[in-house]
């Protein structure tokens, strides 16, 4: 199973495979074909409360890394993370996100629950 973590801002690579935004908000100043998004899981990404409450740094990645544990445990977001598994399983996956940092942000939360 290959899953990895990309910027949306980077070209497209063959190896991408399925092409998944996880970010709630559209990327600024990229159009819909540059970010060539195979799919946009709305479900999947942190909540507009989770995502104010660790960029206003009141909290350690670790907490946010769990906090948004729990929002994926919900039964919709659960059965969205089942179905990019098994997209994975068949090919390669990347997660797309507008973070300057991608190894601390949800996407790596993310790569590490589909791998799991």
């Amino acid at each position: 199973m290959t899953v990895r973590v990309r910027r949306v801002y980077e070209s497209p690579e063959p190896q991408d495979g399925v092409r998944v935004l996880v970010d709630r908000l559209w990327p600024r100043g990229l159009s819909k074909e540059a970010a060539a998004v195979d799919e946009w899981p709305k479900v999947l990404t942190p909540s507009t409360e989770l995502r104010r409450w660790y960029h206003a740094g009141e909290g350690s990645y670790e907490e946010f890394a769990r906090r948004y544990e729990a929002e994926l445990a919900a039964p919709d977001a659960a059965e969205l993370l089942d179905r990019v598994r098994e997209s994975a399983a068949k090919g390669p996956v990347t997660l797309l996100t507008s973070a300057k940092a991608p190894e601390q942000s949800h996407a790596a939360v993310l790569a590490r629950l589909l791998q799991d």
